[in-house]
């Protein structure tokens, strides 16, 4: 359906015969525009989209479908790379939804738009001013300041340019702020003169920044030099027709407090008969808890995922509650909430046995006149709903009255949900005049958690457990994290080591491909396992022990996903065996440089005292993660979360001399660090990535259910176990002596790895692995580049000689090693960096 032609004729048609005003440009821009008159001192007309789901009801698929394709132009322009770093701003009031579903195209950027209601508690991160419409001051009131902080590409979306002085004034105010080197402007028209177009390339030549310009239409708009005069006669003209005594009385469409008047609701000459009042329905949409109602506050990828898998369920209680043989329906959103209407419209209409159209209110008095030939046919008119900081005042729908409609499901925000949306003048009494059945949706008005709060607005999830979470008892740890399993998250080893070293991507935003092992490197795992079982469980029960002689008689353990976590479980199993304690232990994520998962410990805080809280790992390499866990920590107080957690790690074992509570700081293999995940319950390293972890949820991982038949996760815990008998004694005795120790850490290790760093010509600590399980996973999930052997070291290595050779990755034996091993992970890698057969190749 073409609603810019009406009986055949344009709907731009009336305004053009009368002010003399041409639309020029593009085949298809009059399919896309039509005009109407408004009073403003500014511009008299008005150009109406057809596509843009405001002032003429659309198809909700062909709304979404234009914004989301200059997205994927957008996408194309900018390159995966770019996009990634890119942030999305659109204007408010037109323009939120249409910029929503250009960030929806555009896949991994963020989004917010601007907006004229001020928020308590939100400082604003900008403003600007919007020079022709009839509201003009916008905001920006990103919960995280930093989202408009960043040096990665800015794309503004408007429904128009016109004349170009509104992208000119957040250029110019954002530019000042955080300066970038690229922005990208998109609109559904490019409508500029040949002289507005050069003031951006001015702003582009100014700054040196690289301005682009994405529009799926251009053209311009001829004016007389009286135009504003004429348009100005012809307003009061109508208004003076419309305000004239009638036979009947007043429609609800008639003019209030001196807003552009217009035609009678639907009947063109005459009043039309007003039908029984309906009905109003509430309908529960259970919205997803924790996520935006819109881009006001800043919309994230990771909350676009979960709407996306909240509307279907949504959407089927909209369809319920529609009154049986609906042939018509009408979803109306509310000002600057439009793209939740829009994509719970565009949900319904694939399901719907009805024809669904789209639009929504606006605080922009239009004139309404009842022509085919002008794109504003019909007004309702009702007081603003939402206490707005600019004072009462009229807001309008239009195009609804007279649309044939069975149905008008009216979507708001909570915040608009008030007595006046509710009283007899207010919009949805209006709608019941012309519709015989209203409903009416909710959103919750997003509302960013104050600065120091303990606790969010919102319940977090219960851990994961095996069997529906990895291949351990569901007793023996819980997942505090979100399954990913249905993800694809992996790419090749070489792939990530250069996005990493590049700066293109953190390790933690993907995974490697999953390891796996032949015969001969399983036949090794199970050897190592049998030559140290009994030594790993002495470890394990010094340890244990340790921890519940010096931090608490009842420890909560929660070990560090997951090298830590079959650890974490062995620490558990000991204190049932020795000591008859049944302690609770949680898994949770940590990542470097970025820090532990925040939201984990919040909900620790709420089950637990932190100060029974026992970090527990593997082992420690040069000890990167407990600095970064001392940090977080920090960093956690700081922002007003619990306080009282203890950083301090305890590990199995501590070859770099960084942590106080340990089994052992002997460097040794310890089998679970041959395997990935067949030997940590079938669970993936953890992911934190911006458009699968939001803020509200926890970080991700994975459970490789089909790895089942090669997981030795249990037979790793339970030969460990079964040495417990054998090893207690001596634990009793290494105990004591232990706590007698001076353990103050030493931090040699670090040392060290700066040592080797410089001396091989790497200069980046964070590519050397010292030990024997960080060797290990250098060899398995990086691109190594040689190993470090100390001289000597016998069959603790074997399994790493052998992954060595597999690679084509040297061993150099080295004297005086204070590690068994260190792995070098390619310096300044890129793909050419290994041979054909994708083996590492020498420097």
């Amino acid at each position: 359906m073409n609603n810019a032609v009406n009986d055949g004729v344009w709907s731009g048609t009336w305004v053009a015969e009368r002010l003399g005003v041409e639309l020029v440009g593009d085949d298809g821009l009059t399919g896309m525009l039509g005009l109407a008159l408004r009073r403003n001192p500014k511009r008299a007309h008005l150009l109406v989209s057809n596509v843009l789901g405001k002032h003429v009801p659309q198809s909700p698929s062909v709304v979404y479908a234009h914004g989301f394709a200059l997205g994927r132009r957008v996408r194309e322009l900018l390159g995966e790379r770019e996009t990634a770093r890119a942030v999305v701003l659109g204007y408010a009031e037109t323009a939120t939804g249409l910029g929503h579903s250009v960030a929806d195209g555009l896949g991994l950027a963020p989004y917010l738009h601007s907006t004229r209601r001020p928020v308590p508690g939100v400082r604003p991160a900008g403003g600007f001013e919007e020079s022709h419409s009839h509201a003009t001051s916008h905001l920006l009131l990103p919960e995280d300041p930093n989202l408009l902080a960043g040096d990665g590409p800015l794309v503004l979306v408007d429904d128009e340019f016109s004349t170009g002085n509104t992208v000119l004034n957040t250029l110019g105010d954002l530019h000042a702020r955080h300066p970038r080197t690229r922005y990208v402007v998109v609109a559904l028209v490019d409508m500029r003169s040949p002289a507005d177009a050069d003031r951006l390339s001015d702003f582009a030549r100014r700054t040196g920044a690289r301005v682009d310009l994405v529009a799926s239409a251009s053209g311009t708009v001829r004016l007389p030099a009286d135009v504003l005069a004429r348009g100005r006669e012809l307003v009061a003209r109508h208004e003076a027709a419309a305000a004239a005594p009638a036979t009947a009385p007043a429609p609800a469409t008639a003019p209030a407090g001196g807003a552009p008047g217009g035609a009678a609701c639907g009947a063109p000459g005459g009043v039309p008969a007003q039908r029984p009042r309906a009905r109003v329905e509430r309908v529960d949409l259970r919205w997803p808890r924790g996520v935006p109602d819109g881009g006001r506050h800043g919309f994230l990828p990771a909350h676009r995922r979960r709407l996306e898998r909240a509307l279907p369920a949504m959407a089927a209680r909209l369809a319920e509650s529609l009154p049986a043989g609906a042939r018509r329906v009408l979803v109306l959103g509310f000002e600057e909430l439009m793209y939740a209407p829009l994509r719970l419209a565009r949900e319904l209409e694939q399901i719907a046995g009805a024809e669904v159209r789209y639009s929504t209110t606006t605080r922009s008095p239009v004139l309404a006149v009842d022509d085919p030939g002008y794109a504003i046919r019909t007004r309702l008119v009702f007081p603003a709903h939402d206490d707005p900081a600019d004072g009462p005042g009229d807001r309008y729908a239009y195009n609804v009255a007279g649309g044939g409609f069975d149905a008008v499901v009216a979507v708001v925000d909570s915040a608009a949900d008030t007595p006046a949306l509710h009283a007899p003048d207010g919009l949805l009494a209006r709608l019941a005049a012309h519709t015989p059945h209203v409903l009416l949706a909710v959103v919750p008005s997003y509302v960013p958690a104050a600065p120091h709060a303990d606790e969010r607005p919102f319940m977090l999830p219960e851990p994961l457990r095996g069997p529906a979470f990895s291949s351990y008892a569901p007793d023996e740890v819980g997942w505090l994290l979100q399954d990913l399993s249905e993800v694809t998250l992996e790419a090749p080893t070489e792939e990530r080591e250069e996005a990493i070293q590049s700066g293109g991507a953190h390790y933690a935003e993907s995974l490697p491909v999953e390891y796996q092992p032949s015969d001969q490197y399983q036949e090794l795992f199970h050897a190592a396992l049998e030559a140290s079982a009994a030594r790993i469980a002495r470890a394990v029960g010094v340890v244990t022990d340790t921890v519940l002689a010096e931090r608490s008689p009842r420890p909560v353990l929660v070990s560090l996903a997951r090298a830590g976590t079959p650890v974490g479980v062995l620490m558990r199993r000991w204190a049932r065996y020795r000591h008859g304690l049944d302690l609770p232990h949680y898994a949770v994520s940590i990542v470097r440089g970025r820090g532990i998962d925040a939201n984990a410990l919040r909900w620790l805080a709420a089950h637990h005292d932190p100060s029974d809280v026992v970090f527990v790992d593997g082992w420690t390499g040069k000890g990167a993660i407990t600095r970064e866990l001392a940090q977080a920590i920090t960093r956690f107080e700081e922002a007003g979360g619990a306080a009282g957690f203890d950083p301090e790690i305890a590990v199995l074992a501590d070859p770099g001399s960084c942590v106080r509570t340990y089994g052992t700081r002997e460097d040794f293999l310890i089998p679970s660090a041959c395997l990935n995940s067949t030997v940590s319950g079938l669970v993936s390293r953890t992911v934190l990535r911006a458009d699968l972890v939001g803020p509200d949820d926890y970080h991700g991982a994975k459970y490789y259910r089909e790895l089942a038949g090669a997981d030795v996760s249990n037979v790793f815990l339970d030969t460990v176990s079964a040495c417990f008998p054998a090893v207690a004694d001596g634990v009793d005795a290494a105990v004591k002596e232990l706590l007698a120790t001076d353990r103050t850490p030493t931090w040699e290790g670090w040392a060290a790895v700066e040592r080797i760093s410089e001396e091989y010509g790497i200069h980046d600590v964070n590519l050397v692995k010292p030990g024997v399980g960080e060797t290990t996973r250098v060899l398995l999930r990086r691109v190594p580049w040689r190993i470090l052997a100390r001289a000597g070291a016998g069959a603790d290595l074997d399994h790493v000689r052998l992954l060595a050779e597999q690679r084509g990755v040297p061993v150099e034996e080295v004297d005086g090693l204070p590690y068994t091993c260190v792995g070098l992970i390619h310096p300044r890698y890129t793909r050419g960096a290994t041979g054909a057969d994708g083996r590492a190749v020498s420097r």
